[in-house]
This record gives structure tokens, C-alpha cells and sequence, in this order.
């Protein structure tokens, strides 16, 4: 066993996990029991009973994130049970809070079907400020997410958005090292998975609206994108989402396997399995071509065969690599933007509002495209231009 993966458990066995409960408020005598308890609170109940959007003042509310989790899709270990998934949501909620000043709270749930998980949510709404939903299989998590866009906070899947903002941020600062404009991509995903798709939906600045994909006005966007699932390049055939997608990627219409699609691309983005590119299938790229492989823990391909078929540019998802391309630089400036500035939904103008933040936080190089989460001050830059997102469009509670 890998030596990260013992000290790891380790770790959790020794603590009992990662997260704990601590008081904000000090209970030293009578005097302040009866204001943060019994006869004083009953005044607070009162506040929010005449207007329940104190709840969000005069409670933690205003402050928390719920992150939900049916456990059916972790990492790359597929389907292994809300128990399961405890780790990764409470690792989930210290980075949150380390980065982000946002308490969040781990709920692994055992229900698996639309209607069990969106009232699920829809019940614990009036505890938290927002919704982080993880690790939730495909394509559930796309009408989960659907679904819960007008309960009154932003309800995120974070697989799907913090990764394509995450992704499309790369490719932006990518495009200035090599010398390309970003709207002349041509983009090859591997994975048509929701992170796959929502990639696609933010590189082609697309939004979804009653099960349908409309074009949103922004400037940055990329030239094309082809989509790959485990069959190959998808088309207007495809089940579900894929066929909705194939109809607005793939201009050239082309047809076959990664390989073929590979040839003459700017930039492959892999969110699929380890092992699937080769250093042959990169050579046919266009020079200076960007390589972002995100499987996890083995990526499509390894940054040193990645180079060798000629790669400029090649990111991965792991810590061990230049160019990590992680969620975790996202999802804790993002959502303390959106309790900040009191949102009620999150829209495709906040995620390009991060989006932008994040890819102007630093002037790119070949071997660091995007910051690190260690970066002082990444999260509270992203945190600012969301909140100024939020205002701009009028989605603050009033």
C-alpha cells in the first residue's frame, strides 16, 4: 500500500475523522446561559418566526453549506455507499473552512433516485445559507441539480461546476502561454460524465434551461468542442444530456474513437479513466497543444509522455504534478461570495465571474497556469467578484 494512503488512515483513525464542533460564544455563568439558551433565545425564535430571513442573521445559516453526498459516484471508487463517502465530504468541509471562512457540514445520505434526494435537500434548506452537492453518479446529479435551482439559496454540484470553472480558467491562462486566442480552441473532452458536459456548457458558455441548452451572451468562448464517451465522439443519438450536447459541438462532424478525434486539437481535457492517451495520439495534435489530464489517481496520461508527444502545456489533478487543476481552488471562494453577497441561486454569469477571477489572479507560465490554494488571498479574490456578480444580476435575498 502506497505510503500516503497508510499515514492517511492513520491520520483519520487517531482523530476520528477531521471535523469537530466548537463554540462561538463562551457559557461562563447563569448571566450568559439565559441569553444563548432558555429565557433569551426564546426572543431570537420570536425574530425569525416574524421574518424568516433573519435566520440568516441571527443563526448560523447565513454562514453553512450542507455538503450532500449519496456516496454513488467518490472519486474515481464509483459506488461505494454513503458511509463510504464520510472521508472525502468531511475533507470536503475543512477545506471550506480552512480556505474559505465557511462552515460546512458533512451529510452522507442513503437515497439514490431524484424525488428522494431533491426533497432531501429541499428539507434541510432552512439550516444552511447553500448546497454543495458531491459525488453523485451521472446523469441523477444533472436533474438533482436542475431541480433545486429555485429553493430560495444556490445549490451547486460542485463535480460539475467547480470543475468547469476550474478547467475553463486553465484554458484560458493555457491559451496566453502558447501564444493562441482562446475563442480559436479547439477542444477535445474526454468523459461525458457531468463534469464532461458541464465543462463543454462552460467553454461554450451554454446554460440549461427546462431540459434544454441555450446560448448565453459571452465573448469568451471556445471555437469547439468534441465530446467522447466510452463509445467514442458523441452524437445527436446519444442518450439523455450527450445527444442534447452533440447537436451544439463537433462542427466538423467528425466520427470514430479518441485517436481520430485527438488529431489537429488545441487542447484535450480528460475526465474519464487513467491510461486511455499515449504519446503517439498527442504527436497528432496541434503544436503547442494543451494537455489538462484530470482522472484521478491516474491521469489519461502522465505529464513526462505528455511532453514527449509534444505537448506545451500538460495539467493533471493531482498534488505531485505542476498544474494541478483541482476544484478545491474554486469551491471555497465561490460559495463564501455567494453567502456573502446573500444569493438566492447561482447562474452562468457567477461561474464566469469566478471563472475570470480565478485566471486573473496570477500572470500564467507554462509550468503554473493557475495558483494554488496555498496562494494568500486566491479564495477572497474569487469571493468578491461573485458577490459582485450576484448584485450585478439582482439575485440577492431582499
Amino acid at each position: 500500500m502506497n505510503d500516503v494512503y497508510t499515514q492517511s488512515v492513520e491520520l483519520h483513525r487517531k482523530n476520528k475523522g477531521k471535523l469537530g464542533v466548537q463554540s462561538i460564544v463562551e457559557v461562563k455563568d447563569r448571566a450568559s446561559l439565559s441569553l444563548v439558551y432558555t429565557p433569551g433565545v426564546a426572543q431570537v425564535c420570536r425574530e425569525i418566526a416574524r421574518d424568516k430571513n433573519e435566520s440568516f442573521e441571527l443563526t448560523l445559516r447565513g454562514r453553512s453549506v450542507a455538503v450532500v453526498s449519496d456516496g454513488s459516484a467518490v472519486l474515481g471508487l464509483g459506488n461505494i455507499g454513503a458511509e463510504a463517502a464520510m472521508p472525502v465530504m468531511e475533507g470536503k468541509a475543512l477545506l471550506f473552512k480552512q480556505f474559505g471562512g465557511v462552515d460546512a457540514v458533512p451529510l452522507c445520505i442513503d437515497l439514490h433516485t431524484a424525488d428522494e434526494i431533491v426533497n432531501f435537500v429541499k428539507a434541510i434548506a432552512p439550516s444552511f445559507g447553500g448546497i454543495n452537492l458531491e459525488d453523485i453518479t451521472s446523469p441523477l446529479c444533472i436533474e438533482v441539480e436542475d431541480r433545486l435551482q429555485d429553493i430560495g439559496i444556490p445549490v451547486v454540484h460542485d463535480d460539475q461546476h467547480g470543475t468547469a470553472i476550474t478547467v475553463s480558467a486553465a484554458l484560458m491562462n493555457g491559451a496566453k502561454v502558447v501564444g493562441k486566442k482562446y475563442e480559436d480552441l479547439k477542444v477535445v473532452i474526454s468523459g461525458a460524465g457531468s463534469a464532461g458536459l458541464a465543462i463543454a456548457q462552460m467553454l461554450l458558455s451554454l446554460d440549461r434551461k427546462g431540459g434544454e441548452l441555450l446560448y448565453k451572451d459571452d465573448p469568451c468562448k471556445v471555437r469547439d468542442v468534441i465530446i467522447l464517451d466510452s463509445k467514442g465522439i458523441i452524437t445527436k443519438e446519444s442518450d439523455s444530456w450527450k445527444g442534447k450536447f452533440a447537436s451544439l459541438t463537433n462542427i466538423e462532424e467528425k466520427h470514430g474513437d479518441l485517436a481520430e478525434a485527438m488529431k489537429g486539437a488545441d487542447a484535450f481535457i480528460g475526465v474519464s479513466k487513467g491510461g486511455l492517451v499515449t504519446a503517439e495520439m498527442v504527436s497528432t495534435m496541434a503544436t503547442d497543444a494543451i494537455v489538462i489530464a484530470m482522472a484521478n489517481p491516474d491521469p489519461e496520461i502522465l505529464p513526462d509522455e505528455a511532453k514527449k508527444g509534444g505537448a506545451r502545456i500538460v495539467g493533471t489533478g493531482r498534488s505531485d504534478f505542476n498544474n494541478q487543476i483541482n476544484n478545491s481552488l474554486v469551491f471555497p471562494g465561490l460559495f463564501r461570495g455567494l453567502l456573502d453577497s446573500h444569493a438566492t441561486k447561482i447562474s452562468v454569469g457567477i461561474k464566469q465571474a469566478a471563472r475570470d477571477a480565478l485566471a486573473g489572479f496570477l500572470t500564467p507560465t507554462e509550468d503554473k497556469i493557475l495558483p494554488s490554494m496555498f496562494d494568500p488571498g486566491q479564495a477572497d479574490v474569487i469571493a468578491k467578484a461573485v458577490a459582485e456578480q450576484v448584485k450585478k444580476e439582482g439575485l440577492a435575498r431582499t
